[in-house]
């Protein structure tokens, strides 16, 4: 397995792993993801086929410092329980490290298990129970 961090010359190579994403990957809207400092997209290939994606984004609050958010985690199903998911979530790890991020933080609904024991195996310890408000909004 190799991961990549994606950058700008990739936005064709994500577009083309939509099947990954929950949906289709917008050129336009990849394109400025990969061009924002703070925003990361790593892939996962086996044998030179992408299965799998993790993207992390930076945040920075001014008593707290930063720390990475990871955004969401994808394997193609015919690549799960193969190990994917940890490499790609350890992947995001050293990347924060390496970007001096004080720690990383995930998200995911409580009858996950399959997210929860991933996390949980790349070293992941659940914080307080907390609840996950939001606010959508439709495009003009």
């Amino acid at each position: 397995m190799v991961i990549d961090l994606l950058g700008d010359p990739d936005v064709d190579r994500v577009v083309a792993a939509s099947h990954l994403f929950d949906e289709d990957a917008q050129p336009a809207v990849t394109a400025s993801f990969l061009r924002l400092d703070g925003h990361h997209l790593l892939f996962a290939s086996i044998d030179g086929v992408d299965v799998g994606f993790v993207s992390g984004v930076e945040t920075t609050h001014p008593d707290k410092g930063t720390e990475m958010f990871l955004y969401e985690l994808g394997v193609d199903e015919a690549h799960r329980h193969q190990g994917v998911a940890r490499a790609l979530v350890e992947a995001l790890l050293m990347l924060a490290q390496a970007r001096g991020c004080h720690g990383m933080w995930v998200a995911t609904e409580p009858g996950n298990e399959a997210a929860i024991a991933t996390y949980r195996s790349a070293g992941a310890t659940p914080p307080e129970p907390s609840v996950t408000m939001e606010w959508t909004f439709k495009p003009d």
